[in-house]
């Protein structure tokens, strides 16, 4: 048996070839992989309901599916995943649900990017029966992920359909190159505003308020551009923001710098508070950015700015925001 477990204790039996492993007790490539020995067993003291994402390498440090597990993970960025669940891994009463009956309505848009080069796409999606009329609007980044992976559209439809919280426009905005866009990017306010917004309020939507919404680095660049601009934005919804960061940061291989660059963004807030924002954060506890969030949610708090902030006993995935999605709407726009 590759996973068993036992209580909080779940223990992994490597298969040939293993010599260490990875996922979410080791965030992945941010920390050196467990080592294992050949036949002998590892266990680890995990959190109750806690969905863990792992695999293992081999000693040239490929990383590589537990054979012995068919159970995959919702991880679109690698074929390896696999998850170990301690107990049962807790779902929102909104995806116990039955899928809305009355859906909203999807609107694809594509052009040749001006402010970054590339194709840009986007989707707008409305509430069911929406024919008009100030809407709030949520500018969501890594927009098809967060449109196919996440379903963010079918939260709202649901949400609504139950009569728990009322419809916006959720404009899912794809990047092209995410680490340029979302690393601190001014200009990606640029694109937003010169490219995205003239394409969707006016044509599609009438714009009551505003806001923006990501995850790890999308959740870093709706965070840093909405507490710039009170003119513009209103709300911000960020899950596992990559709060590890600052302007011009790099590793000495020239990568963003994700793990050793400090908490710039935390001590902008603590000099100017952002008292325009209303801010849902959210973060899994199995992962490097726990620290980081819970440290962005104490300064919200001790600044008394109007937010939640929740946890969850999952990592830097998409099991994590998934589950995530409904709180951070329905503190959004619930009724």
């Amino acid at each position: 048996m590759a996973v068993s477990v036992q209580g909080q204790q779940v223990t992994f039996t490597p298969p040939a070839g293993a010599a260490g492993l990875i996922g979410d007790m080791t965030d992945w490539r941010k920390r050196p992989p467990l080592p294992v020995v050949a036949g002998q067993p590892l266990t680890l003291t995990l959190p109750r309901g806690a969905w863990v994402e792992y695999a293992w390498v081999d000693a040239a440090g490929e990383a590589f599916a537990d054979p012995d597990n068919p159970q995959k993970s919702l991880n679109p960025w690698w074929p390896y995943p696999r998850a170990a669940v301690v107990g049962e891994y807790a779902r929102h009463p909104l995806w116990q649900r039955p899928d809305a009956t009355a859906r909203g309505t999807s609107h694809r848009l594509s052009w040749d990017g001006q402010v970054f080069p590339g194709k840009r796409r986007v989707i707008v999606h409305t509430p069911h029966g929406y024919a008009g009329g100030p809407l709030p609007v949520y500018y969501v980044q890594d927009g098809v992920a967060f449109y196919r992976t996440g379903r963010l559209g079918e939260v709202m439809d649901r949400a609504v359909e139950a009569g728990v919280a009322t419809g916006a426009a959720l404009v899912f905005v794809e990047p092209v190159d995410r680490n340029v866009e979302y690393y601190l990017n001014d200009h990606y306010l640029d694109f937003l505003t010169q490219e995205v917004m003239p394409r969707v309020e006016g044509p599609l939507v009438q714009a009551a308020t505003r806001g923006l919404w990501g995850a790890s680095l999308g959740g870093l660049i709706s965070l840093h551009l909405g507490r710039q601009h009170p003119e513009l934005f209103s709300r911000v919804v960020s899950h596992s923001g990559a709060f590890i960061a600052r302007p011009g940061g790099r590793t000495s291989e020239g990568m963003i710098d994700t793990v050793t660059a400090g908490e710039w963004l935390r001590e902008q807030l603590q000099t100017q508070p952002p008292r325009h924002l209303r801010l849902s954060l959210d973060t899994g506890v199995l992962e490097w950015l726990t620290g980081p969030n819970r440290r962005m949610a104490a300064l919200l708090a001790d600044l008394g700015l109007e937010h939640q902030y929740r946890e969850y006993p999952s990592g830097h995935n998409w099991v994590t925001w998934r589950e995530a999605l409904p709180e951070a709407f329905l503190y959004m726009q619930g009724v």
